[in-house]
């Protein structure tokens, strides 16, 4: 949870497990927006006219700085944000071990390509778009800045990051890393809540990227249409888990589990629709309250914690009252909602319906929501009965599970897995969930604006 005092223009963090104030930030002023974008627009001149190859290269420190304040970086990240120190620490390395990968598959789909056909040779280059708005959550504090940022500055964008207001000191602690790696006012740091969002936005920007939920995102997207901004949006999801006949129940099991509970369910990819073949249902539904069981949520520096506490007593409480509806119609609560604090034991519900909040809105919690089917058309029906379309997963026997997968409105999808991909393929989302998508040559070369340069041979 986090307080502003505009009186002192602070902006207060708070531990999540405990309520107990772990420091503050200065609230940027909005009438100082325009100047720091002015700033950040005159560094970019010198910074986009480096070398692609030289602009990753100044980047390649971070991995070095990420490891050495590991433990550092993994404990703010737990005490603000509240989840698990494992999960935190995983955080960091995937970052970490991921950095050279990343600044290899940037350079190479900025490089210029060549053409040549009826007597024409052109050149597409890949130039920096300008300034870049990377407005990002609190769900993984540290990772998604990253993600965002290291792709806009090896493009030769400047950048002015705001981190969620539920996170400051996590954003601050981030981008204290690249100090001394950039020239000055390449990257800065905006802090604040809604309103300094918006006067972001509606700044002399040249990109918003933009993560968050899908009606922020229709809000950003509004803008930046004034100013004919290109924008970047990953949005909610409501992602469905399809466990067909043929699956393997104990592997879809503790697949629904994991995917449904952790970081206590605040992922863009986490599972909040099951649908179960009937003949597995009464099956699937034992072994689930069984791992739910076996999974004990509270403060994520205890080491016998597999959850932490939700990020503040508001999205608690979107959770319980979702919960709340779908047991008033006709739902059943086979385990969980208890509560202290902030901390949502993980629940397991049975026959929740579409008419229920919790199969339509986002949920951001680690419920997990269960339903049973009767073949493969409802099955498809059901998953696809959603506005939203981030990812999905399909347990069964592969080829079969494929088939499925293949009319699936979403844009990923796990087979008897995960959406995670094969490096190289873009973290991409369909209808509600995405505009515009990451990684990728394409999602890198979003960062830039392509130039062609034609001549006669």
């Amino acid at each position: 949870m986090t307080t502003a005092t505009t009186r002192r223009l602070t902006l207060a963090s708070y531990d999540p497990a405990n309520g107990q104030q772990l420091g503050e930030v200065e609230i940027t002023p909005v009438d100082q927006i325009t100047s720091i974008v002015a700033s950040a627009r005159r560094a970019q001149e010198d910074w986009g006219a480096h070398h692609l190859d030289a602009r990753a290269d100044a980047l390649r420190p971070l991995a070095d700085r990420l490891r050495d304040r590991r433990d550092e970086a993994a404990n703010l990240i737990t005490a603000e944000m509240g989840k698990t120190l494992r999960e935190a620490q995983g955080e960091i390395d995937a970052m970490t071990e991921g950095l050279n990968a990343e600044l290899r598959s940037i350079t190479q789909a900025l490089q210029p390509e060549h053409f040549e056909s009826d007597g024409i040779r052109s050149i597409q280059h890949q130039d920096p778009l300008g300034v870049v708005a990377a407005i990002t959550p609190w769900n993984y504090p540290m990772m998604m800045p990253h993600w965002l940022l290291i792709p806009a500055l090896v493009a030769g964008n400047a950048v002015i990051l705001k981190p969620s207001e539920e996170t400051p000191l996590c954003g601050a602690f981030y981008a204290s890393l690249f100090d001394g790696l950039l020239p000055a006012n390449v990257l800065q740091t905006v802090q604040g809540a809604d309103d300094q969002g918006k006067a972001l936005v509606e700044a002399d920007i040249d990109l918003i990227a933009f993560t968050g939920s899908r009606e922020t995102g229709r809000k950003v997207l509004a803008a930046a249409a004034q100013g004919i901004k290109r924008a970047i949006l990953e949005l909610g999801s409501k992602d469905p888990l399809i466990v067909l006949n043929d699956a393997d129940i104990d592997d879809a099991v503790a697949f629904a589990a994991r995917s449904s509970f952790a970081n206590a369910g605040q992922a863009c990819v986490s599972t909040e629709r099951i649908y179960v073949h009937h003949t597995l249902y009464n099956t699937f539904l034992d072994k689930l309250v069984s791992a739910a069981v076996a999974t004990h949520a509270g403060d994520g520096r205890n080491p016998d914690h597999t959850l932490g506490p939700m990020v503040n007593a508001r999205q608690r409480d979107h959770v319980l009252a979702q919960i709340a509806d779908a047991k008033a119609r006709g739902a059943r609560v086979l385990h969980g909602v208890t509560t202290q604090g902030n901390t949502l034991q993980p629940v397991v519900i049975a026959d929740f319906t579409h008419e229920m909040d919790l199969a339509r809105i986002e949920t951001f919690g680690p419920v997990a929501a269960v339903r049973s089917f009767n073949d493969d058309e409802q099955a498809i029906q059901l998953a696809n009965d959603s506005d939203l379309g981030l990812g999905a997963a399909v347990f069964g026997e592969p080829e079969h599970a494929e088939t499925i997968a293949a009319r699936l409105k979403v844009g990923m999808v796990g087979i008897n897995k995960s959406v995670g991909s094969a490096h190289g393929c873009p973290w991409v989302g369909a209808r509600q969930s995405s505009y515009g998508f990451h990684s990728s040559r394409e999602g890198h070369r979003q960062f830039a604006q392509t130039r062609v340069v034609s001549r006669l041979i």
